[in-house]
């Protein structure tokens, strides 16, 4: 599919960037006809501004695990949860697929180990990619993005959302049956 839309480029990753993403990643989902949009969040207020732009029946949510900094520990704040369920986002919280069981052997071994490594070569591309690509995955294994359908992954760098991406989902056991299909928006 031809299209002239070019990559929006920011000067600096971060939060900064949130409302640009979010209106480039509305724009792009409306001339496609994208019915999904996932999007990374820690307290929720990521996804809380994506409600802004996008139907909430149309939004998943990715949340850090419970345990996460803290045991027992959820990031996602009860104010911004009941916000989101209450506009019909699905959240979707689980361990990364990219740092789930790897990290736990690295931390007590030492050993690097295969998630790790796709991590780091994704973030050639900056944080928000590694992001946008993990959480699209993990949507998929969720059940809440199909695989037969583009969506839009939307990441950031810590806070905020600074990337954003049209991705065709797999589930993490088929990892290489993802494409990265259009890079929408990203810092330099």
């Amino acid at each position: 599919m031809e299209h002239s839309t070019a990559t929006v480029y920011f000067a600096k990753p971060g939060p900064s960037n949130t409302a640009r993403v979010l209106e480039i990643a509305g724009a792009r989902a409306r001339e496609l006809g994208i019915r999904r949009v996932v999007v990374a969040t820690t307290r929720g207020e990521t996804a809380v501004a994506a409600t802004r732009v996008f139907p909430g029946d149309s939004l998943v949510a990715v949340t850090h695990v419970f345990g996460g900094r803290a045991p027992n520990d959820q990031e996602l704040t009860a104010e911004n949860r009941q916000k989101l369920e209450e506009a019909g986002v699905r959240i979707v919280t689980a361990a990364h697929a990219f740092g789930g069981a790897g990290r736990a052997v690295r931390k007590k071994l030492g050993a690097v180990q295969v998630d790790e490594i796709i991590a780091h070569t994704l973030r050639l591309w900056g944080e928000g990619t590694k992001v946008a690509v993990e959480i699209t995955l993990m949507a998929a294994d969720a059940g809440l993005v199909r695989t037969d359908e583009e969506v839009i992954a939307i990441g950031g760098t810590n806070q905020g959302a600074d990337t954003a991406l049209v991705l065709q989902p797999a589930n993490t056991h088929s990892l290489f049956d993802l494409r990265v299909r259009e890079i929408l928006c990203q810092p330099r």
